[in-house]
């Protein structure tokens, strides 16, 4: 078998480099390649090249019993125009591999994943070969293969490509048959999160979706080695469940580098309700068990453009939210909460980013990501932009000396999670770290467990300045608890937590409130 690619190298793929070792890794395979180019040089004697396939382990058999393969295991020459394509067919041969002998959906995904992040590599490929106007064979020849690229993701994933997009769920028809999107009752985007299933949002299956990481139980123990503190509750129970790079940040924090903690709130309602307590409880522990900068985005802007709201109405929402955010016990020292109305008219730091980010971001992109169409406003195009900026450690001078080398963790609900997706795509080429993330699972509605509460509907939440009795006439019109029993526990547990928690309220002053909102230098030192 042949495959020509026009006038290049010349590669042998030599059949016993394959069938004389087993139980190998991708990473151990090395397909030795002879090659020569008649139009760079004239040689009687090949040069020898290694090529890695890195991927997983898989015993020889199962190797060999791709079909694709036979191009590799047959001894006859094939032409590539570059190296890249070798390595591009051994990526196409594992994923095909995967797809015929390993029948599982989670498998499927992993390798729609591996080609989409082989597809991003290659495409920030050719943006610098055209940024640094490299010579237009090697641009020509770059394109060429993500193009090829593209073709193989599609017929894998039955997907279109989109950058900041990863792959949704997929499951093999037949053995080497197209994909197809499963049929999929979640929905789960920033802006909707609703499900058909009485049992609520399958988040298992929501990690494979979104190509997250789920916290197991090893990563659990390491944190509490790292830290030397017992895990919080919310992660030994599960409520944050998923996740992306936590293992890079405690490898660095290991190795005496520090890390910033950034969340955030988007104020719709003067009060922020129970549900929106789970990633500021959280992202307290946390920054008291590593000791670590946190900064609180409080997007009003973002509230402006979706929500039928007056700017000035927004900004005072804002600064009702900042009080609950507050009341959590925050460190004054150590945090900086910041309103986008604000902030980014007195930081150019966040501003540039803003703008990088704006720039490295096409309106496809977005529209893929998020969903806009034609109608909507250019504000709502441009501000994924906005709450990405706040991953990059150059947007706090103020706080980080002006540093862009500190990674960011993100704790947050995973409805939020495109948002990072998408910074995570264009983080390294604006010279940026990947923000890593924490997931949290949805606090349920009063109707149920089929969507989380809202801020926007007040029959569906508590509100953490609800009275103790509009908690319990709450819980009772509320047919998610079938029993007096049960909702009487659970307005035991409520009516003390929100009242402790009114009472810190009532202590944040304006004052207070400034002290947090001042642009300023915490008790770190960068």
């Amino acid at each position: 078998m042949t495959r020509s690619f026009g006038v290049g190298y010349k590669c042998y793929v030599l059949h016993n480099v394959i069938t004389k070792q087993s139980n190998l890794t991708y990473n151990e395979v090395l397909l030795k390649h002879q090659y020569h180019s008649k139009a760079r040089r004239k040689k009687k004697n090949p040069k020898k090249v290694n090529v890695h396939c890195k991927k997983k382990r898989a015993s020889e058999k199962a190797f060999l019993s791709s079909k694709s393969l036979c191009a590799v295991l047959n001894p006859e020459e094939f032409y590539c125009s570059s190296f890249a394509e070798v390595e591009h067919f051994c990526l196409v041969d594992i994923v095909l591999y995967k797809m015929t002998d390993c029948n599982t959906d989670c498998a499927t995904s992993v390798c729609a994943m591996e080609l989409y992040e082989r597809l991003t590599a290659q495409g920030d490929r050719v943006r610098t070969l055209k940024t640094d106007k490299a010579p237009k064979n090697e641009i020509d020849e770059a394109v060429k293969l993500l193009l090829q690229l593209k073709e193989t993701y599609k017929k894998v994933t039955g997907q279109d490509y989109k950058a900041g997009s990863p792959p949704s769920e997929v499951t093999s028809t037949s053995g080497n048959g197209p994909t197809e999107t499963t049929e999929d009752d979640d929905v789960v985007d920033p802006w909707t999160v609703t499900t058909s299933n009485a049992k609520g949002i399958d988040y298992d299956k929501l990690i494979v979706r979104f190509g997250s990481s789920k916290i197991d139980q090893e990563l659990i123990d390491r944190i509490e080695r790292v830290t030397g503190q017992r895990p919080h509750h919310f992660l030994r129970r599960g409520i944050f469940f998923s996740h992306r790079d936590m293992h890079q940040i405690l490898d660095a924090y290991e190795n005496k580098k520090s890390f910033y903690l950034y969340t955030g709130r988007g104020p719709s309602s003067e009060s922020m309700h129970v549900g929106h307590l789970i990633p500021f409880i959280f992202t307290k522990w946390l920054q008291e068990v590593f000791d670590v900068p946190l900064v609180i985005q409080l997007t009003d802007d973002e509230k402006y453009l979706w929500k039928d709201l007056k700017i000035e109405e927004c900004y005072r929402f804002a600064i009702e939210n900042c009080k609950d955010i507050i009341a959590c016990g925050f460190d004054v020292n150590k945090t900086f909460i910041f309103s986008d109305l604000e902030y980014m008219g007195e930081s150019s730091g966040f501003y540039k980013n803003v703008v990088k980010i704006q720039k490295h971001v096409t309106f496809n992109q977005v529209k893929g990501i998020f969903g806009f169409t034609d109608s909507d406003c250019i504000g709502k195009i441009s501000f994924p932009a906005i709450q990405a900026a706040p991953s990059f450690s150059s947007s706090f001078p103020q706080i980080f000396n002006g540093r862009k080398d500190i990674q960011c963790l993100i704790p947050c609900a995973i409805d939020q999670d495109p948002y990072f997706r998408m910074t995570r795509d264009v983080a390294p080429r604006i010279g940026h770290s990947k923000p890593a993330l924490f997931h949290s699972t949805f606090f349920p509605a009063l109707q149920g467990a089929q969507t989380k509460m809202s801020a926007s509907d007040p029959n569906s939440s508590i509100f953490l300045t609800d009275t103790a009795k509009q908690i319990k006439n709450k819980d009772y019109s509320s047919g998610a608890l079938l029993t007096g029993e049960l909702k009487k526990y659970l307005i035991d547990i409520l009516q003390p937590l929100i009242a402790a928690h009114q009472e810190r309220r009532k202590q944040v002053t304006d004052d207070v409130i400034r002290q947090f909102m001042t642009p300023r230098k915490l008790a770190f030192d960068f």
